[in-house]
């Protein structure tokens, strides 16, 4: 135990020390300049003498000697010096003291041999030597004021939020493993993130930059493909991911037992885009297929309306266009049921069209309203029902579109058995409001093909997946996983996913997934990754200074493995996330903190010998314009071909006497 009178007895000690060591430096002084001293008379015969007994008597008392014994004497007064601390004072300025002082200490010694006269050259060393004496004597009173233990060495606190990830590989059929490299304590170790269960759907998140598709996405589509899945890959920058999906599917056909056939759907350029309509009578059994599709193609075409489902006048604008898709699958068997036709027949005059649609009985209920509306001139109340849909669908109307949308090169059931497909639906930024709703459609349609069943495994990979919206995505992911399909959503933000989709069913469908990867996002997203990721064990210290000892305490704390201002500023490839683990293959350590690794070498190599994708047909604009007409003239064949077959009949006659009776009446 510490006491004032111990602190003192060591103070005198080290004194008494000190003082030695300087006595001896002393007596240095007087044996190597004697001749110096005789000259200015400053010998005393009885120093001789002891100085003489102590040096004959003490071997290791002479004269060269008595300079590392001076030196050993104030080290050891150094070691038991105790000084106030001072947190400003750094290690540098002491080894300028301590290293000039050695130097000069020693290095006096070699003025010894100059030609000088007695008295100069005792003078020079006596003064050098004791400034290298003051040197080391001051450098050596600082060590013991300096603060060893550094506090910032880790400002960032970097190495405390490190922990151990999953190192083994892990797979099986459907996996996706992704090598990375993680941070632990200082020290790289090699890990791997082991997605072993993507049926329960994957979210990839990240910042424009992240490298979510270079480093995750392009994972997928390759080792799905190596592995015989069935895929359809959203391409929002065509061709980028259509590249990667149709080389790899070159690459890896003699893995199949039924090699599928790739197709790509693809609005610019019509020589390299196969032809399919996502609303094909053989497809829409039912009238609740043409409700979700009509709501698909409506709330991707006005997004706004997200967030108003369940509103009169929305509604009303999804029961039309239900009523104008079951029309045309119900007339001579769908023979002009795709969406083309469907647009061109809504944008039909009230007068013509009306009549034609009530001939349908099973869309009578969801026509009454508006041709109520239109029997009693309520113009205004007909035109806010309908007039938005007509608004929204005549934005479709497009020569290049029509001819996507009328052929039947495939159907969208890509996991089927006996004809597996690989779809590539291709997007254009600069027309992904157009775009956008109708491959909304296809992806809408595929998963209610896919999710059955006795099928094959499928992967549906959507990268910047709020460009489209997918209705029922959320109920999809919810049951796709007994049906071996596999789900892999791009987003850069999930507030842009809740703006795209809604909040209430973005957030369904960000907690429904089951496997979340993160690359460099910010606010909410950051924070929603940082919980999910959880907390961790952390080593905390600190340090209290006083006037002559330093007290450090050290504990352990529970805290945010990753805080949300470390994931705001992942670099590049760099990814948090959790994954979760099957019953036949647990992960202890799910979360992750690493940097994927990628041979950027071998994947520009791999992409200098992509094959373009082929061209499908020779096609030139008086085809598009034939095919955009055809389809006009179609809507108003049926049209006159059903307003005669009511002129001829009296029931229609005496129903359109009296609506203009009631008409003239009421103006």
């Amino acid at each position: 135990m510490q006491s004032s009178e111990n602190t003192q007895a060591l103070g005198k000690i080290m004194d008494f020390i000190r003082c030695g060591s300087i006595l001896l430096l002393i007596i240095h002084f007087y044996c190597t300049c004697y001749p110096a001293f005789q000259e200015l008379h400053l010998t005393v015969s009885i120093v001789d003498n002891i100085i003489y007994n102590l040096t004959t008597g003490i071997k290791a008392l002479n004269a060269a000697n008595l300079k590392y014994s001076t030196l050993v004497l104030l080290l050891v007064a150094l070691i038991g010096a105790k000084g106030k601390k001072n947190e400003k004072l750094t290690v540098k300025p002491i080894q300028y003291y301590i290293i000039t002082g050695l130097i000069l200490y020693f290095g006096s010694h070699l003025l010894l041999s100059l030609p000088l006269k007695n008295q100069l050259l005792a003078g020079v060393y006596i003064l050098i030597t004791t400034t290298g004496y003051i040197c080391i004597l001051s450098g050596g009173n600082q060590i013991s004021r300096l603060i060893r233990v550094n506090l910032n060495n880790d400002p960032f606190n970097t190495l405390n939020e490190t922990f151990r990830q999953e190192e083994r590989l892990l797979e099986n059929e459907f996996s996706v493993n992704l090598p990375t490299e993680y941070n632990l304590k200082g020290k790289i170790r090699k890990g791997w993130i082991n997605v072993l269960s993507p049926q329960r759907a994957t979210i990839v998140c990240g910042s424009p930059g992240s490298g979510k598709t270079y480093f995750v996405l392009r994972h997928f589509i390759t080792q799905h493909i190596a592995k015989q899945f069935t895929l359809f890959v959203y391409d929002y920058k065509f061709p980028d991911l259509a590249k990667i999906t149709y080389n790899h599917l070159i690459k890896h056909a003699d893995k199949y037992k039924v090699i599928p056939r790739f197709y790509v759907i693809n609005f610019d350029d019509l020589s390299r885009t196969h032809r399919c309509n996502p609303i094909s009578p053989a497809q829409m059994l039912e009238i609740a297929d043409a409700t979700e599709s009509s709501r698909t193609i409506m709330l991707a075409l006005n997004r706004e309306w997200i967030k108003k489902v369940g509103d009169f006048w929305v509604e009303s604008s999804i029961n039309f266009v239900t009523a104008v898709f079951w029309f045309l699958r119900k007339y001579e068997d769908g023979k002009y049921c795709t969406l083309p036709h469907a647009l061109e027949l809504a944008a039909l005059p009230y007068k013509d069209l009306f009549p034609v649609m009530a001939q349908e009985e099973e869309i009578s209920i969801l026509m009454d309203p508006f041709i109520s509306a239109w029997q009693n001139n309520a113009t205004e109340q007909l035109e806010g029902q309908i007039g938005s849909a007509k608004i929204g669908l005549a934005r479709l109307s497009s020569p290049q579109l029509y001819y996507v949308l009328s052929g039947n090169d495939f159907t969208l059931d890509i996991n089927n058995p006996a004809a597996p497909k690989i779809v590539v639906a291709g997007n254009n930024p600069q027309r992904q409001g157009i775009y956008g709703a109708v491959l909304s459609l296809y992806a809408e349609r595929l998963l209610k093909q896919i999710n059955q069943p006795g099928k094959l495994k499928s992967s549906v990979i959507v990268d910047e997946a709020p460009t489209i919206y997918i209705g029922g995505l959320d109920n999809h992911i919810g049951v796709a996983r007994g049906r071996l399909c596999s789900t892999t959503l791009g987003i850069q933000d999930i507030s842009q996913f809740r703006r795209d989709y809604g909040k209430e069913q973005a957030d369904v469908i960000v907690n429904t997934c089951a496997n979340i990867i993160s690359g460099q996002v910010l606010g909410d997203s950051a924070k929603l990754m940082s919980d999910r990721i959880g907390k961790i064990m952390q080593d905390r210290q600190s340090i209290s200074i006083n006037s002559s000892d330093t007290s450090i305490s050290n504990s352990t704390q529970l805290e945010v493995a990753i805080p949300p201002a470390k994931i705001a500023n992942l670099s590049s490839g760099h990814f948090v996330g959790a994954i979760a683990d099957t019953p036949q293959q647990e992960i202890e350590r799910k979360t992750f903190s690493a940097k994927i690794i990628n041979d950027h070498q071998a994947i520009a190599n791999e992409e200098a010998t992509y094959e373009e994708i082929p061209q499908i047909r020779t096609i030139d604009q008086s085809e598009v314009m034939d095919n955009y007409y055809q389809i006009k003239q179609d809507i108003k064949n049926l049209v006159q071909t059903e307003l005669d077959k009511l002129k001829n009949d009296p029931a229609f006659a005496q129903n359109s006497t009296d609506n203009q009776t009631q008409s003239a009446v009421s103006l």
